[in-house]
């Protein structure tokens, strides 16, 4: 492998607590209990709305989505000065002898400038967040858009990250992958993917070498 595209959330960035706030922030508006983050991690898949409805079980009007991504967002906006990058970053990613890129499905005008606060920017050749106002669906189409971007051979790149969707983004592109235990995703899950499933970043580059 020459290219590895790392995503941001739960995977470089360590923060699961404040995800985990946010949903139940919206639990609590919509009567619903409070989950556990086991109980989130079995939960959680794309697309988001689907989700959701499981979550609350319920059919979500328009209105409602709108109202859920606003409640998710300002609960999650007002803890990310809490969050701080995962064990490893930025250190063990300086060791990676190939080039590295970010991909995040978090929103590109805010990704940039927290990336950037982190000391992060000379590491990528490139830093690609949403580029949409609400949930961007699946990872594969912005993985493809990305590595044409840089001109890389997907053959080339294996996407790390933390959640199935990562996994199917890679295999939709031709790209390997390796998912870590530190996000939102399932460890069955995770595993169920076939891909590689590790605990932390220093272990995912150490299946690299």
């Amino acid at each position: 492998m020459r290219h590895v595209v790392w995503d941001w959330n739960g995977t470089l960035l360590n923060d699961t607590h404040a995800v985990l706030k946010a949903v139940n922030r919206v639990c609590t508006h919509f009567g619903r209990v409070e989950v556990s983050l086991t109980e989130w991690r079995a939960m959680f898949s794309r697309p988001l709305v689907a989700c959701y409805e499981r979550l609350l079980s319920r059919t979500l009007s328009a209105a409602d989505w709108a109202l859920i991504d606003l409640l998710y967002h300002e609960e999650y906006r007002g803890l990310l000065d809490t969050c701080r990058l995962a064990d490893g970053v930025p250190d063990h990613l300086r060791t990676w002898p190939g080039t590295q890129s970010l991909l995040s499905m978090w929103f590109h005008d805010e990704l940039v400038p927290l990336v950037t606060a982190f000391g992060l920017t000379g590491l990528f050749t490139r830093v690609d967040g949403l580029r949409l106002d609400t949930d961007g669906g699946s990872k594969a189409e912005h993985l493809a858009q990305h590595l044409a971007h840089q001109g890389l051979d997907p053959a080339d790149v294996v996407l790390i990250g933390d959640v199935v969707d990562d996994a199917e983004a890679a295999r939709h592109v031709g790209a390997r992958a390796i998912l870590v235990t530190t996000g939102v995703g399932d460890r069955g899950k995770l595993a169920a993917t076939g891909v590689p499933v590790v605990d932390s970043i220093p272990e995912a580059l150490a299946r690299l070498s």
